[in-house]
C-alpha cells in the first residue's frame, strides 16, 4: 500500500532551491577539477628548443651542453641543426670541427686578424681549445651527443638545409631525426625556453 505525501509549496520550493544549489556546487567543483586537470596535463615538464646554426668547435659545445643539462634536469629537449650546424652531427665532419681565430674577438688570447689569417693558425686555435676542454674534463662532442640522446633529447637535422648543402641522410649520425622546420616549430611553439645559437 502506497501513501502519497504532499508537501506544502513553500517546503517544495525550499527543497528545489537546496537541490539546485547543491547541483550548481557539484558542477562548479567538477568544472574546476576539469580545468585543473587540463592545466596539469597541459603543464608538462619544462621544454627547451635550440637552433644550432654554427659549425665550428667553439659553437658546437653550447647547444650540446645546454641540451644535455636540460635532459639531466628532466626537461623535454629538441635541438634543430641547420645550415653549418649540420656539421656538428655530420659523420664526415663532427670530428674535424675547428676554431677560427680570424675575426673571432672572443678568443681568450687576442689574435690580430693579420695573425689569424696566417696558415696554421686555425689548427693552433683548435688545438688550444681542445686542450682547455680536456683540462676542464669536458666530454668530447660525440659523448655529449650520446648523453643528449640517452636523456631523450630530439636531435633533428634540417631536411631543407641537407638539400641545400648536399648532405646525404647516411652522413647524419645514427639514431638522429631528419625533419623540416615545421616539425621543429611545432615542438618549439610550446617551449619554455627557445635559443638560437
Amino acid at each position: 500500500m502506497t501513501t502519497e505525501v504532499s508537501l506544502s509549496p513553500e517546503i517544495e520550493a525550499k527543497i528545489d532551491e537546496a537541490v539546485a544549489a547543491r547541483f550548481a556546487e557539484m558542477m562548479q567543483t567538477r568544472v574546476g577539477a576539469q580545468a585543473e586537470t587540463k592545466l596539469t596535463s597541459k603543464r608538462r615538464g619544462r621544454r627547451l628548443a635550440i637552433v644550432a646554426s654554427k659549425g665550428t668547435l667553439d659553437m658546437a659545445y653550447p647547444p650540446l651542453i645546454l641540451a644535455s643539462t636540460a635532459t639531466a634536469m628532466g626537461w623535454e629537449v629538441a635541438v634543430f641543426f641547420t645550415f653549418y650546424g649540420l656539421d656538428i652531427i655530420n659523420k664526415k665532419k663532427t670530428h674535424h670541427l675547428q676554431v677560427p681565430p680570424l675575426a673571432n674577438p672572443a678568443m681568450p688570447v687576442p689574435v690580430p686578424n693579420i695573425i689569424g689569417a696566417i696558415p696554421g693558425m686555425t689548427a693552433m686555435a683548435t688545438s688550444m681549445m681542445k686542450g682547455w676542454m680536456s683540462k676542464a674534463n669536458m666530454p668530447e662532442l660525440d659523448e655529449l651527443i650520446a648523453v643528449c640522446r640517452d636523456g631523450g633529447a630530439r636531435l633533428i637535422a634540417c631536411s631543407t638545409t641537407m638539400g641545400v648543402m648536399r648532405v646525404d641522410a647516411k652522413d647524419i649520425l645514427d639514431g638522429l631525426e631528419i625533419g623540416g622546420a615545421a616539425a621543429f616549430l611545432d615542438f618549439a611553439a610550446d617551449a619554455d625556453v627557445s635559443l638560437f645559437i
